[in-house]
């Protein structure tokens, strides 16, 4: 067993346990076992757990984006004060100024992606657990937590005629048409989930002055470039994995959709349409979440009038 093997062989357990429970649950109230459906529902079984146990650093993620972005005003200007110096004294005092600006904000560019890089173990285990699949029944043996009879269970059962461990470059038996097919339209199906959730971020959920920031035309970039790499990536992809991927997509769109309706960032479109929706239904404004501290935000108590002489308060005193 190979280093990456060594590591990745507990993501592949968990991954294959939590799929084989699914399994076990869904044959136990009827569904057929060797079924491709009663598998489909098994992995989105698997995409719920993950997601809802990454739902804490989700909101750290919004945490950190909303830091990100209220501290682009002042990253703005750290850089036009040191634009145009390239001596290595003046490029280390901008690096830890930065990094102050980053410490006092609470956030870091590395936090807003938390949840993809904690995901990325379990979508390679899943990747290697089903791309295994006809090779351990070939051998005669289980994969992870799956034993050898559900192994033979999953490499026969299929959707639509395309088995769940076929790919659009390597096939896999089944209807090839049936495989093509649904290996396009899933691929379409994912990078378009995806696209959209990061689209829906820029276009509502940021201000103006990040949107005029450096960071977000890096941010742009991405929504471009992520969505072709995994859709090229996509063609190598065993269905089942498609399957998962475009559902926790479709997961993630849905939880952006909540917080930008709910939560938007203070100053984007978002804001504006929600605090339209609060006064035309007769509700206050909200606090604005992600600013100042609340002993910063707190109003301070009126001033006493110079001059006035504060009255020493009397003391009971006990009878002796």
């Amino acid at each position: 067993m190979d280093f990456f093997e060594t590591i990745m062989f507990p993501f592949k357990w968990l991954v294959s346990v939590i799929m084989v429970g699914f399994h076990e649950g869904l044959s136990f109230i009827g569904l057929p076992a060797a079924n491709g459906w009663t598998w489909t529902l098994s992995i989105i079984g698997l995409v719920l757990v993950l997601r809802a146990a990454l739902i804490p650093v989700f909101v750290k993620q919004i945490k950190a984006q909303r830091g990100m972005q209220l501290l682009q005003p002042d990253l703005k200007k750290l850089q036009d004060k040191y634009k145009g110096k390239t001596d290595q004294l003046s490029r280390q005092a901008m690096a830890q100024e930065q990094m102050a600006l980053y410490k006092k904000h609470g956030t870091n560019p590395f936090s807003a992606c938390l949840p993809m890089l904690i995901q990325m173990p379990f979508f390679f285990a899943l990747f290697q657990v089903l791309s295994g699949i006809t090779t351990a029944k070939d051998q005669g043996k289980g994969i992870g937590a799956m034993s050898h009879e559900q192994v033979v269970q999953f490499d026969q059962s299929s959707i639509f005629g395309a088995p769940l461990s076929a790919s659009l470059l390597h096939g896999g038996g089944g209807n090839q048409v049936a495989v093509w097919i649904l290996s396009i339209v899933m691929i379409l199906a994912m990078t378009a989930s995806q696209f959209i959730t990061q689209k829906q971020i820029m276009a509502k959920n940021m201000s103006e002055e990040a949107m005029a920031s450096p960071f977000m035309r890096q941010q742009k970039m991405m929504l471009y470039i992520l969505p072709i790499v995994f859709g090229v990536g996509g063609i190598n992809f065993p269905i089942g994995v498609l399957i998962y991927w475009t559902t926790t997509n479709l997961w993630t769109m849905g939880q952006q959709f909540f917080v930008i309706r709910r939560m938007p960032t203070p100053g984007s479109p978002a804001a504006k349409a929600l605090a339209e929706r609060r006064a035309a239904k007769g509700l206050p404004a909200l606090p604005i979440l992600g600013g100042k501290k609340d002993e910063e935000a707190a109003p301070a108590e009126p001033e006493k009038p110079k001059g006035q002489r504060v009255q020493p308060q009397r003391k009971n005193r006990k009878k002796k």
